[in-house]
C-alpha cells in the first residue's frame, strides 16, 4: 500500500516545469530549458531560457523534453534531481513520492523513461498520471462523479483531449500539437512574408501579446526585431494581429477538428452531460485569445477556461494520490501496479 504523504506532483512540460508539494502548493514554476557545459548543468529555468540563441560554443541551451516526452534522458534526470533537491533540501530524511504527468497517448517506452528518470533522480516512487486526468483534477472538476467531463489540455508540445467519468478516462486522444507548434508557425509566416528570421522567444512573445484564434474587438500591431535573410543585417518590422491569426489558423483548425472528433465518438449519455457542463480548457495554450469562442462556435458546446490554466496539471498531479483513496479500486490497482516496479 502507498503512504499518502510526502507527495510531490511534477508537470514535466515541453515549455514549462511546475512542481506542486502537498501543503505548500506550487513551489517551482520554470521554463523547461537547461544550459549544459561538458555534460553538467550550469543553469536551468528562466536563467537558461535567457541563454537560448545567445550561448558561446562551450555552453548549450537545450530543451530536454520534446512533444511532452523525454528527448534527453541524462539531462532530464539531472534536472529532476536538481528540482527534488530544491524542494526537499540536500539532507533528505524521506525520499519524496512523486506523481508525474504523461500525455494520454504516450507509449509504454515513453512512460517507462519518465518513471525511471524520476526514480534515478531520487524519488522513492514515481507514479504516472495521465495529463487530462491531472488537468481535470486541478481544474476542480468532480472526476469521481458519474457525470461526463470534457477536458482539453493544450500544452507546449501536446494537446490532450479526454472525456472523464467515474474517476477514469472514457475516451481520449493525444496529438503532437501545442504552443511550440504555434510558435513555429509564427516564425514561418514572418520569414515567408518579410524575409525576417526570428528566434523562439520572439515568436512566443508575438503569440502572447497579439496572437488570437478569433477576430479581436481591437486589432493590434507589434514591432518585431530579427535578422534579414537576404541582407543578413538586423531589421525591424511591424506585424499585425490579423497576420498572426492567419499564421495560427492551421494548428488551431487542427486542434478544433480533433475536439470535434472526440465529441463525435462520445457515448450519448456522456454527451448529454457535456452539453450541460461544457468543455474545460487547461494548459498554457488555452490562453490564446478567442480560442474558447472559436471552439464553442465550431462545436455548439459551451466552453470555459479553467481558473488558472497554467497550473492545473501540476496541482492535479500533486492531488492525485489523495483523490485516489476515493477512486474505483480497479483504477487505483492499475496505477500502483504500474509504479510498483520502480520502487526503491
Amino acid at each position: 500500500m502507498f503512504r499518502f504523504s510526502q507527495s510531490v506532483g511534477i508537470d514535466l512540460g515541453t515549455s514549462n516545469i511546475l512542481v506542486y508539494v502537498k501543503g505548500r502548493g506550487i513551489v517551482v514554476r520554470e521554463p523547461s530549458v537547461v544550459a549544459v557545459s561538458d555534460g553538467e548543468i550550469v543553469a536551468m529555468g528562466e536563467e537558461a531560457r535567457a541563454m537560448l540563441g545567445r550561448t558561446p560554443d562551450a555552453i548549450t541551451a537545450v530543451k530536454p523534453v520534446q512533444d511532452g516526452v523525454i528527448a534527453n534522458f541524462s539531462i532530464t534526470r539531472k534536472m529532476l534531481r536538481y528540482l527534488l533537491t530544491r524542494v526537499s533540501g540536500r539532507r533528505k530524511v524521506f525520499k519524496p513520492q512523486v506523481c508525474i504527468c504523461i500525455p494520454s497517448g504516450a507509449t509504454a517506452v515513453e512512460k517507462r523513461a519518465v518513471i525511471e528518470a524520476a526514480v534515478a533522480a531520487g524519488a522513492k516512487r514515481a507514479i504516472p498520471v495521465e495529463e487530462p486526468m491531472a488537468a481535470a483534477i486541478g481544474a476542480g472538476l468532480e472526476v469521481t462523479s458519474p457525470h461526463g467531463h470534457f477536458v482539453v489540455d493544450i500544452g507546449g508540445g501536446t494537446t490532450d483531449i479526454a472525456v472523464i467519468s467515474l474517476g477514469g478516462i472514457v475516451l481520449s486522444e493525444s496529438i503532437r500539437l501545442g504552443g511550440s507548434e504555434m510558435d513555429a508557425m509564427v516564425t514561418r509566416q514572418i520569414k515567408r512574408s518579410y524575409n525576417l528570421m526570428i528566434g523562439e522567444r520572439t515568436a512566443e512573445d508575438i503569440k502572447i501579446k497579439i496572437g488570437s484564434a478569433y477576430p479581436l474587438p481591437n486589432e493590434a500591431t507589434m514591432a518585431v526585431k530579427g535578422r534579414d535573410v537576404v541582407a543578413g543585417l538586423p531589421k525591424t518590422i511591424e506585424i499585425s494581429s490579423e497576420e498572426v491569426r492567419e499564421a495560427l489558423a492551421e494548428p488551431v483548425a487542427t486542434l478544433v477538428e480533433h475536439v470535434r472528433g472526440v465529441l463525435e465518438r462520445t457515448p450519448p449519455e456522456l454527451a448529454a452531460d457535456i452539453i450541460e457542463r461544457g468543455i474545460t480548457l487547461t494548459g498554457g495554450g488555452a490562453l490564446l485569445r478567442g480560442l474558447d469562442r472559436l471552439i464553442e462556435a465550431q462545436t455548439d458546446v459551451p466552453v470555459r477556461l479553467a481558473e488558472d490554466p497554467l497550473t492545473c496539471v501540476a496541482v492535479g498531479t500533486g492531488q492525485y494520490l489523495d483523490l485516489a483513496k476515493t477512486l474505483p479500486a480497479g483504477l487505483l490497482a492499475t496505477t500502483t501496479e504500474a509504479a510498483s516496479g520502480y520502487a526503491r
